[in-house]
Protein backbone atom coordinates (compact mmCIF):
# COMPACT_ATOMS: atom_id res chain seq x y z
CA UNK A 1 0.00 0.00 0.00
CA UNK A 2 2.82 2.48 0.88
CA UNK A 3 4.68 1.22 -2.42
CA UNK A 4 1.12 2.53 -3.94
CA UNK A 5 1.23 5.38 -2.59
CA UNK A 6 4.85 6.61 -3.48
CA UNK A 7 4.27 5.29 -6.85
CA UNK A 8 1.02 7.72 -7.62
CA UNK A 9 2.96 10.95 -6.04
CA UNK A 10 6.01 10.42 -8.00
CA UNK A 11 3.57 9.64 -11.09
CA UNK A 12 1.92 13.17 -9.98
CA UNK A 13 5.00 15.19 -9.60
CA UNK A 14 6.10 13.85 -13.58
CA UNK A 15 2.80 15.57 -13.89
CA UNK A 16 2.94 18.40 -12.31
CA UNK A 17 6.71 19.01 -14.27
CA UNK A 18 5.30 17.99 -17.66
CA UNK A 19 2.23 20.07 -17.32
CA UNK A 20 5.23 22.87 -16.09
CA UNK A 21 7.11 22.71 -18.77
CA UNK A 22 4.21 22.41 -21.53
CA UNK A 23 3.35 25.87 -19.90
CA UNK A 24 6.31 27.07 -20.31
CA UNK A 25 6.99 25.96 -23.97
CA UNK A 26 3.39 27.34 -25.11
CA UNK A 27 4.43 30.53 -23.25
CA UNK A 28 7.15 30.91 -25.36
CA UNK A 29 6.41 30.08 -28.79
CA UNK A 30 2.84 32.61 -27.41
CA UNK A 31 5.87 35.33 -26.78
CA UNK A 32 7.87 34.36 -29.85
CA UNK A 33 4.21 34.52 -32.40
CA UNK A 34 4.89 37.48 -34.80
CA UNK A 35 2.42 40.24 -34.38
CA UNK A 36 1.30 42.25 -37.19
CA UNK A 37 3.54 45.23 -36.19
CA UNK A 38 6.80 46.26 -37.15
CA UNK A 39 9.15 48.77 -34.35
CA UNK A 40 11.00 51.63 -34.59
CA UNK A 41 13.65 53.02 -32.80
CA UNK A 42 16.09 55.70 -32.66
CA UNK A 43 19.01 55.05 -34.82
CA UNK A 44 22.49 56.48 -35.55
CA UNK A 45 23.66 59.26 -36.34
CA UNK A 46 26.66 59.09 -38.72
CA UNK A 47 29.08 61.36 -40.47
CA UNK A 48 27.57 62.01 -43.75
CA UNK A 49 31.46 63.04 -45.71
CA UNK A 50 32.12 59.25 -45.74
CA UNK A 51 29.14 58.82 -48.29
CA UNK A 52 30.33 61.71 -50.66
CA UNK A 53 32.67 60.72 -53.12
CA UNK A 54 34.94 63.46 -54.86
CA UNK A 55 38.67 65.02 -55.53
CA UNK A 56 37.89 67.51 -53.19
CA UNK A 57 38.16 67.80 -49.24
CA UNK A 58 34.33 66.94 -47.35
CA UNK A 59 33.63 67.56 -44.15
CA UNK A 60 33.18 65.15 -41.46
CA UNK A 61 30.99 67.06 -39.06
CA UNK A 62 28.30 67.02 -40.35
CA UNK A 63 25.15 63.98 -39.59
CA UNK A 64 22.64 62.23 -40.97
CA UNK A 65 20.58 60.82 -38.69
CA UNK A 66 18.62 57.47 -38.85
CA UNK A 67 15.59 55.55 -37.81
CA UNK A 68 16.05 51.58 -36.83
CA UNK A 69 13.20 49.39 -38.29
CA UNK A 70 13.05 45.69 -37.24
CA UNK A 71 13.44 43.75 -40.58
CA UNK A 72 10.49 41.23 -39.79
CA UNK A 73 6.98 41.86 -37.68
CA UNK A 74 7.90 42.35 -34.31
CA UNK A 75 7.12 39.14 -32.01
CA UNK A 76 4.31 39.61 -29.28
CA UNK A 77 7.56 39.66 -26.43
CA UNK A 78 9.63 42.36 -28.83
CA UNK A 79 5.86 44.08 -29.20
CA UNK A 80 5.24 44.12 -25.12
CA UNK A 81 9.04 45.28 -24.59
CA UNK A 82 8.53 47.91 -26.88
CA UNK A 83 6.15 49.57 -24.56
CA UNK A 84 8.83 50.26 -21.83
CA UNK A 85 10.58 52.11 -24.36
CA UNK A 86 9.59 55.57 -24.61
CA UNK A 87 11.05 56.44 -28.23
CA UNK A 88 9.74 52.96 -29.85
CA UNK A 89 6.25 52.70 -32.01
CA UNK A 90 4.92 50.21 -33.09
CA UNK A 91 3.78 50.72 -37.02
CA UNK A 92 1.14 48.07 -38.65
CA UNK A 93 2.01 46.16 -41.36
CA UNK A 94 -0.17 47.90 -43.81
CA UNK A 95 1.18 51.21 -42.80
CA UNK A 96 4.41 50.73 -43.12
CA UNK A 97 4.20 48.73 -46.17
CA UNK A 98 1.45 50.35 -48.00
CA UNK A 99 0.17 46.64 -49.94
CA UNK A 100 3.78 46.43 -51.06
CA UNK A 101 6.21 43.19 -50.25
CA UNK A 102 8.94 43.54 -47.63
CA UNK A 103 11.58 42.99 -50.23
CA UNK A 104 9.48 45.89 -52.76
CA UNK A 105 9.77 47.89 -49.73
CA UNK A 106 13.61 47.84 -49.24
CA UNK A 107 13.34 48.32 -52.91
CA UNK A 108 11.26 51.53 -52.51
CA UNK A 109 13.31 53.15 -50.11
CA UNK A 110 16.57 52.60 -52.31
CA UNK A 111 15.21 54.52 -54.83
CA UNK A 112 13.94 57.22 -52.43
CA UNK A 113 17.50 57.47 -51.28
CA UNK A 114 18.87 57.38 -55.05
CA UNK A 115 16.39 60.58 -55.93
CA UNK A 116 17.63 62.15 -52.40
CA UNK A 117 21.07 61.97 -53.45
CA UNK A 118 20.40 63.28 -56.83
CA UNK A 119 18.33 65.86 -55.76
CA UNK A 120 20.82 66.98 -53.45
CA UNK A 121 23.50 67.29 -55.88
CA UNK A 122 21.98 69.28 -58.31
CA UNK A 123 20.93 71.79 -55.22
CA UNK A 124 24.47 71.87 -53.60
CA UNK A 125 25.88 72.22 -57.02
CA UNK A 126 23.51 75.14 -58.14
CA UNK A 127 24.10 77.52 -54.94
CA UNK A 128 27.92 76.74 -55.38
CA UNK A 129 27.62 78.66 -58.52
CA UNK A 130 28.17 75.79 -61.26
CA UNK A 131 26.18 74.76 -63.49
CA UNK A 132 24.91 71.01 -62.94
CA UNK A 133 22.79 68.85 -65.84
CA UNK A 134 20.07 67.47 -64.81
CA UNK A 135 19.38 64.30 -66.98
CA UNK A 136 16.02 63.16 -66.50
CA UNK A 137 15.59 59.17 -67.04
CA UNK A 138 11.61 58.77 -66.95
CA UNK A 139 9.20 58.18 -63.55
CA UNK A 140 9.96 55.16 -61.43
CA UNK A 141 6.99 53.18 -60.28
CA UNK A 142 6.70 53.08 -56.59
CA UNK A 143 3.08 51.29 -56.67
CA UNK A 144 0.71 50.47 -59.34
CA UNK A 145 -2.71 51.92 -57.84
CA UNK A 146 -5.55 48.81 -57.77
CA UNK A 147 -8.19 50.64 -60.53
CA UNK A 148 -4.97 50.98 -62.44
CA UNK A 149 -5.53 48.52 -65.55
CA UNK A 150 -1.49 48.15 -65.62
CA UNK A 151 -1.82 46.57 -62.69
CA UNK A 152 -0.16 43.03 -62.67
CA UNK A 153 1.49 44.33 -65.76
CA UNK A 154 3.66 47.53 -64.86
CA UNK A 155 6.26 46.62 -61.62
CA UNK A 156 7.97 48.16 -58.62
CA UNK A 157 10.71 49.62 -59.90
CA UNK A 158 10.26 49.76 -63.66
CA UNK A 159 11.12 53.10 -65.47
CA UNK A 160 8.22 54.64 -67.45
CA UNK A 161 10.16 56.04 -70.59
CA UNK A 162 7.11 57.26 -72.39
CA UNK A 163 3.45 56.67 -73.83
CA UNK A 164 2.04 56.17 -76.98
CA UNK A 165 5.78 57.05 -79.24
CA UNK A 166 6.02 60.11 -77.18
CA UNK A 167 9.04 60.83 -74.95
CA UNK A 168 9.23 63.31 -72.17
CA UNK A 169 11.82 65.46 -70.73
CA UNK A 170 9.80 65.88 -67.13
CA UNK A 171 7.51 63.98 -65.22
CA UNK A 172 5.64 67.28 -65.80
CA UNK A 173 5.64 66.97 -69.20
CA UNK A 174 4.27 63.06 -69.16
CA UNK A 175 1.83 64.07 -66.60
CA UNK A 176 0.03 66.86 -68.48
CA UNK A 177 0.40 64.61 -71.82
CA UNK A 178 -1.46 61.72 -69.77
CA UNK A 179 -4.20 64.34 -68.51
CA UNK A 180 -5.32 65.46 -71.96
CA UNK A 181 -5.93 61.69 -72.68
CA UNK A 182 -9.69 61.06 -72.49
CA UNK A 183 -10.68 58.40 -69.97
CA UNK A 184 -10.64 54.86 -70.91
CA UNK A 185 -8.14 56.44 -74.06
CA UNK A 186 -5.50 53.00 -75.21
CA UNK A 187 -2.80 53.96 -73.83
CA UNK A 188 0.80 52.18 -74.84
CA UNK A 189 3.49 53.35 -72.37
CA UNK A 190 7.28 52.42 -72.92
CA UNK A 191 9.28 51.02 -69.66
CA UNK A 192 13.07 49.79 -68.97
CA UNK A 193 12.96 46.95 -66.98
CA UNK A 194 16.24 45.04 -65.80
CA UNK A 195 18.14 46.92 -68.88
CA UNK A 196 15.52 46.26 -71.45
CA UNK A 197 12.71 47.78 -72.59
CA UNK A 198 9.16 46.62 -72.35
CA UNK A 199 5.80 48.07 -73.71
CA UNK A 200 2.34 47.43 -72.03
CA UNK A 201 -0.74 48.55 -73.29
CA UNK A 202 -3.98 49.63 -70.87
CA UNK A 203 -6.54 52.32 -70.42
CA UNK A 204 -6.55 55.99 -69.43
CA UNK A 205 -8.21 55.63 -65.53
CA UNK A 206 -8.62 58.78 -62.89
CA UNK A 207 -5.42 58.66 -60.47
CA UNK A 208 -6.28 57.87 -56.62
CA UNK A 209 -6.31 60.97 -54.70
CA UNK A 210 -5.95 63.57 -57.69
CA UNK A 211 -9.14 62.37 -59.49
CA UNK A 212 -7.16 63.40 -62.75
CA UNK A 213 -6.61 60.81 -66.00
CA UNK A 214 -3.23 59.29 -65.58
CA UNK A 215 -2.38 55.37 -65.87
CA UNK A 216 -2.60 55.07 -62.17
CA UNK A 217 0.49 54.91 -60.82
CA UNK A 218 2.31 56.36 -57.75
CA UNK A 219 6.15 57.74 -59.02
CA UNK A 220 9.23 59.47 -58.31
CA UNK A 221 11.51 61.41 -60.79
CA UNK A 222 14.39 59.18 -61.82
CA UNK A 223 17.41 61.63 -62.84
CA UNK A 224 20.99 61.70 -62.95
CA UNK A 225 23.04 64.80 -62.46
CA UNK A 226 26.72 65.51 -63.79
CA UNK A 227 28.33 68.12 -62.27
CA UNK A 228 31.99 69.79 -62.84
CA UNK A 229 33.98 68.90 -60.51
CA UNK A 230 32.66 65.33 -60.16
CA UNK A 231 30.59 64.27 -57.22
CA UNK A 232 28.83 61.16 -56.35
CA UNK A 233 26.92 59.83 -53.21
CA UNK A 234 27.02 56.14 -51.77
CA UNK A 235 24.99 55.74 -48.67
CA UNK A 236 24.94 51.69 -48.87
CA UNK A 237 22.30 50.40 -47.00
CA UNK A 238 20.71 53.28 -45.61
CA UNK A 239 17.28 54.23 -47.28
CA UNK A 240 14.95 56.53 -47.53
CA UNK A 241 14.63 60.21 -48.79
CA UNK A 242 15.33 62.13 -45.71
CA UNK A 243 19.08 62.26 -45.51
CA UNK A 244 18.05 64.84 -48.48
CA UNK A 245 19.14 68.33 -46.27
CA UNK A 246 22.55 66.81 -45.03
CA UNK A 247 23.67 65.76 -48.41
CA UNK A 248 22.78 68.95 -49.78
CA UNK A 249 25.08 70.47 -47.33
CA UNK A 250 27.97 68.10 -47.16
CA UNK A 251 27.93 68.76 -51.07
CA UNK A 252 27.84 72.28 -50.80
CA UNK A 253 31.09 72.44 -48.69
CA UNK A 254 32.72 70.13 -50.85
CA UNK A 255 32.16 71.79 -54.55
CA UNK A 256 33.02 75.43 -52.34
CA UNK A 257 35.84 74.53 -50.17
CA UNK A 258 33.60 76.22 -47.57
CA UNK A 259 34.33 75.42 -43.72
CA UNK A 260 30.76 76.82 -42.26
CA UNK A 261 31.36 74.89 -39.23
CA UNK A 262 34.36 73.14 -38.68
CA UNK A 263 35.02 71.73 -35.05
CA UNK A 264 31.30 71.64 -34.16
CA UNK A 265 29.29 68.45 -34.64
CA UNK A 266 25.87 69.71 -36.84
CA UNK A 267 23.15 67.26 -37.78
CA UNK A 268 19.61 67.23 -39.24
CA UNK A 269 16.84 66.07 -42.04
CA UNK A 270 14.37 66.43 -44.12
CA UNK A 271 13.87 65.77 -47.87
CA UNK A 272 15.08 68.33 -50.52
CA UNK A 273 14.11 69.55 -53.79
CA UNK A 274 16.40 70.57 -56.58
CA UNK A 275 15.44 74.18 -55.82
CA UNK A 276 16.30 73.50 -52.28
CA UNK A 277 13.11 73.48 -50.56
CA UNK A 278 13.22 71.18 -47.36
CA UNK A 279 10.56 68.36 -46.81
CA UNK A 280 9.00 66.51 -43.61
CA UNK A 281 10.07 63.63 -42.69
CA UNK A 282 9.23 60.63 -40.38
CA UNK A 283 10.65 59.32 -37.30
CA UNK A 284 11.99 62.83 -35.97
CA UNK A 285 11.81 62.38 -32.86
CA UNK A 286 14.36 59.24 -32.83
CA UNK A 287 16.46 61.48 -34.88
CA UNK A 288 16.72 63.73 -32.22
CA UNK A 289 17.30 61.22 -29.70
CA UNK A 290 20.12 60.05 -31.75
CA UNK A 291 21.70 63.60 -32.75
CA UNK A 292 21.84 63.93 -29.06
CA UNK A 293 23.48 60.72 -28.00
CA UNK A 294 26.83 61.66 -30.64
CA UNK A 295 26.53 65.10 -28.64
CA UNK A 296 24.90 67.56 -31.95
CA UNK A 297 25.56 71.05 -31.06
CA UNK A 298 22.47 71.78 -34.07
CA UNK A 299 19.79 69.83 -35.31
CA UNK A 300 18.07 70.83 -38.27
CA UNK A 301 13.92 70.27 -37.96
CA UNK A 302 12.18 70.87 -41.26
CA UNK A 303 8.91 73.65 -40.68
CA UNK A 304 6.86 71.76 -43.31
CA UNK A 305 3.85 71.26 -42.58
CA UNK A 306 2.42 68.74 -45.60
CA UNK A 307 -0.44 66.65 -44.58
CA UNK A 308 -0.04 67.05 -40.77
CA UNK A 309 -0.86 70.08 -38.32
CA UNK A 310 1.53 72.57 -37.71
CA UNK A 311 1.51 71.25 -33.49
CA UNK A 312 2.58 67.87 -35.55
CA UNK A 313 5.84 69.69 -37.63
CA UNK A 314 9.15 68.19 -37.93
CA UNK A 315 10.23 71.38 -35.81
CA UNK A 316 7.56 71.34 -33.19
CA UNK A 317 8.43 67.51 -32.26
CA UNK A 318 12.04 67.93 -32.41
CA UNK A 319 11.65 70.66 -29.69
CA UNK A 320 9.36 69.11 -27.68
CA UNK A 321 11.78 65.94 -27.99
CA UNK A 322 14.68 67.91 -27.19
CA UNK A 323 13.31 69.39 -23.22
CA UNK A 324 12.39 65.50 -23.01
CA UNK A 325 16.25 64.71 -23.16
CA UNK A 326 17.02 67.84 -21.45
CA UNK A 327 19.44 68.42 -24.41
CA UNK A 328 21.22 71.32 -25.01
CA UNK A 329 20.80 70.89 -28.34
CA UNK A 330 19.84 73.37 -30.70
CA UNK A 331 17.13 73.02 -32.21
CA UNK A 332 16.78 74.72 -35.95
CA UNK A 333 13.56 75.83 -37.96
CA UNK A 334 14.10 75.30 -41.45
CA UNK A 335 12.06 75.56 -44.81
CA UNK A 336 14.93 75.89 -47.45
CA UNK A 337 18.16 75.12 -47.75
CA UNK A 338 18.54 78.83 -47.92
CA UNK A 339 17.46 78.88 -44.44
CA UNK A 340 20.62 76.35 -43.52
CA UNK A 341 23.43 78.48 -45.18
CA UNK A 342 22.04 81.74 -43.43
CA UNK A 343 22.07 80.22 -39.89
CA UNK A 344 25.56 78.46 -40.39
CA UNK A 345 27.19 81.80 -41.76
CA UNK A 346 25.50 83.27 -39.07
CA UNK A 347 26.24 81.90 -36.17
CA UNK A 348 29.83 80.16 -36.76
Amino acid sequence: MAQEKQNFKAKRRICNWLGCLLVLVLLAVGLSWPTKYYLEMPGEAISVGQFVKSSRPKPNNLYLVTVSETSAPASVLQYLWSYTQKYTTRVPSSELLGGATNSQYQELQNWYMETSQQNAIYCAAKRAGLKPQLKYQGVYVMQVQKHSSFRGKLQVGDTVLGANGHQFKSTEEMMAYLQRQPLHARVKIKVLREGRARYFTGKIVKVAGTGKPGIGIQLVEHVKVATKPKLKIDAGAIGGPSAGLMFTLTSYEAFTGKKLAAGHKIAGTGTITPNGKVGIIGGVDKKVVAANRIGAEVFFAPTDTTGVKKKASNYVVAQRTARELHSKMKIVPVATFSDVLSYLEKNY
